[in-house]
């Protein structure tokens, strides 16, 4: 039986669509199946809208420190209903462009359920399709088996689509999504607490990045109620009780679930093709997306390589490049620069001082500031910088920073990161001034050499 298609692609997120265009450009008949909006999570409920509430936010900030440069009479009143009709116009007008660049592009669109029916078999609310290759892109869902009663909370979904800022607010969680909401509803008003066992937020990050990050939500009000176990959520008439492990309680009129996300993997039928799951159900992938199953293959927040945006979408790209285009390529996972949207925001790329003194030497640069437009004002609030160097050979491992632009200019560096700059380099680049950038240039002496890590 002849295929209908040389590719379906069953979710019509960033990387599915991507991935969909570039095979499509390359000559293939494509399908691409997606059972919500076209646009996926970044879009639709995720990384767009986040930001565009951070905005909202920042704006509450902005107006305060603007009495600091002689402005009077300035103020204003946030009304959530408004902020949220005005995202759900501009993400109706975001799903109209992608689904434009699929029909453009000449690849098919499907909406429904997908589910495998055998090698190379797709069915669509039961209706079987068959194509050469298959490409899973259906992303990742909010988790809420970390605890009893999570299910009670809002997710990462849900907060999106508030019309009013409770007056306060548990958000669970240390990760990023955690700290992303914690830091915005608290620009928007809301007393926030930030419940999380460990000892500060963002396992994984760098350190210094950690606590300083830790300080700057404490400067927004925020009460990090870190150190404990949490139990169990409940909801009564009063609001939202969390038990913790040592027998305390922290209430508020709403909860946010922000405990982490599972990648979509449930009824999609990938056990009867013989594709392998990873324990937190990810599917098993090459460094060419390639599943264990013959014809399938997987990309973005499904495998839990790199969950991130651009990720998926180089991942997408790459894949319909290798196998529609002869053009053999790969993504590199190891330098991939990320941005945590704060207040202050914080960006990284690269090795943490601990990840590279396990490699090797290392030297640590660090410039920690209050950034000029701030302290003009008056305000409290600091940036800080580090640069993590190679000992033997100069080469910049790493590069972390808390503070005002920090995701603009770490992305701006980037590209020096990725091409094997040295300190060197960094040295005798001129410097713009007066920038908070620039101090990335004038790191002159380190604040401290470490040798390799023993263990």
């Amino acid at each position: 039986m002849p295929n209908d298609y040389d590719l379906i692609t069953i979710g019509g997120g960033s990387g599915g669509v991507a991935a969909s265009r570039r095979a499509a450009a390359h000559g293939a008949r494509v399908l691409v199946v997606e059972g919500s909006r076209v646009g996926g999570t970044c879009v639709i409920r995720g990384c767009v809208p986040k930001k565009l509430m951070m905005y909202a936010a920042g704006f509450g900030g902005a107006l305060r420190e603007a009495a600091g440069y002689g402005w009077v009479d300035v103020g204003g009143r946030f009304e959530m209903a408004r902020w949220a009709d005005a995202k759900a116009r501009e993400i109706d007008r975001l799903e109209g462009i992608y689904r434009e660049m699929l029909r453009s592009a000449g690849v098919e669109l499907a909406l429904g359920q997908a589910r495998l029916a055998g090698a190379g078999c797709v069915e669509i609310d039961g209706r079987v399709h068959r194509a050469g290759k298959v490409l899973v892109a259906t992303g990742g869902a909010p988790a809420t088996d970390a605890m009893q009663g999570l299910t009670l909370a809002m997710t990462s979904d849900e907060v999106l689509d508030l019309r009013a800022v409770p007056a306060s607010i548990l958000v669970i969680g240390a990760g990023y999504i955690a700290v992303e909401f914690a830091s915005i509803l608290a620009g928007l008003g809301a007393r926030v607490t930030l419940a999380f066992r460990g000892d500060r937020p963002l396992r994984g990050f760098d350190e210094d990045l950690r606590l300083r990050l830790a300080r700057a939500l404490e400067q927004q009000g925020i009460t990090l109620a870190a150190g404990i176990a949490l139990e169990a959520l409940s909801r009564d008439a009063d609001g939202y009780a969390l038990q913790r492990a040592d027998g305390s309680v922290l209430r508020a009129d709403a909860a946010l679930n922000a405990t982490g996300r599972r990648p979509n993997t449930a009824g999609l039928g990938l056990e009867t093709v013989g594709a392998a799951l990873d324990r937190s159900g990810a599917v098993v992938v090459d460094e060419d997306s390639r599943s264990t199953a013959a014809g399938l293959w997987a990309i973005g927040d499904v495998t839990n390589r790199v969950s991130l945006t651009p990720v998926a979408i180089a991942e997408g790209r790459a894949f319909a490049d290798t196998e529609f285009g002869a053009r053999p390529s790969r993504v590199d996972h190891r330098t991939v620069a990320s941005a945590v949207f704060v207040d202050p925001p914080l960006a990284t790329i690269g090795l943490t001082e601990s990840q590279a003194s396990r490699r090797g030497p290392v030297d640590i640069y660090e410039s920690d500031f209050r950034p000029m437009k701030t302290a003009f004002a008056g305000g409290a609030a600091r940036t800080y910088m580090k640069l993590v160097v190679d000992g033997l050979d100069g080469r910049v491992l790493g590069i972390h920073m808390l503070g005002p632009d920090a995701p603009e200019i770490v992305q701006g560096l980037a590209v020096a990161v990725t091409c094997g700059a040295t300190k060197r380099d960094f040295d005798r680049t001129i410097a713009v001034h007066p920038t908070a950038a620039e101090e990335f240039m004038l790191m002159r002496e380190p604040t401290r050499r470490l040798p390799a890590a023993t263990n």
